[in-house]
This record gives structure tokens, sequence and C-alpha cells, in this order.
């Protein structure tokens, strides 16, 4: 399992901003702040940073998302932060469920939900079938 990952970026700011935005769909909160790096945190654990730094090779990240609304508020969180879209939500062949978009410094950032994953809702919100 990984602990965290810090992601380098051009302007830090800007990127705290747009994983604000893009990333609170899925859970994702801002928690921790050290000077220019931001850190976000998920179930309890700040598993994903963002740091000032020279942006080499573009990175590609990819987050989980509960379902598949959960890639669609994503995509449309993303997109109105200021990403650029890179796929649109939807089945992927050989792959899951998924949305990609280019964050302001060109990381190509995903949400996926894989075959079989989808949190089901408790049954007491499950809709009965029609009696016939």
């Amino acid at each position: 399992m990984i602990e965290h990952i810090s992601l380098r970026c051009a302007e830090p700011k800007r990127s705290r901003r747009f994983y604000e935005r893009a990333l609170a769909p899925l859970g994702y909160t801002l928690s921790k702040r050290y000077g220019e790096s931001s850190g976000f945190k998920n179930e309890g654990r700040h598993d994903f940073w963002v740091t000032a730094g020279e942006v080499g090779t573009p990175t590609h990240l990819a987050f989980h998302a509960p379902d598949r609304e959960g890639v669609r508020a994503f995509y449309k969180a993303a997109m109105k932060a200021g990403g650029r879209d890179n796929g649109e939500p939807g089945e992927r062949d050989d792959y899951g469920y998924a949305a990609f978009v280019l964050d302001p410094d060109g990381h190509n950032v995903e949400a996926v939900v894989w075959p079989g994953e989808e949190k089901k809702p408790p049954k007491s919100k499950r809709k009965r079938a029609a009696k016939h």
C-alpha cells in the first residue's frame, strides 16, 4: 500500500485550488498545509500532497471512486475547476468506468471504479420491483 504521494506543481496555490474542487466528490478534503505544500485527506489518511517543484514529465494519477456517479461528479468538478478534458466518463474496454482530466500542469488525473466494486445502497434505500 502506498502511504502517500507528492505531486510537483509549478504553481502550488493554483494546483491546491484545483484539487480541492476536483477531489471533493471523491471524499478528499484539504487538511494540512506546510508552507507551499498542501495535504489532502480521505478516510483518515493524508495520502495525496501538492508541493512546489519543477514539473517534469506529466504524471498519471488515478483515484478510486465509489461508483459511476462519483466518476461523473469528479469529471464535472475537475472541468469546472479549470481542468482540460482527457477522456469523458465512460466504460473502457478491459478496464473500468473512468474519466480523465488534465490538471493545470498537464498531469493526467483519473477517477475510476472497477467492475463489481460499486457500493450498493443500503437495503432500505433500494427500490423494490413492481408487483405484477
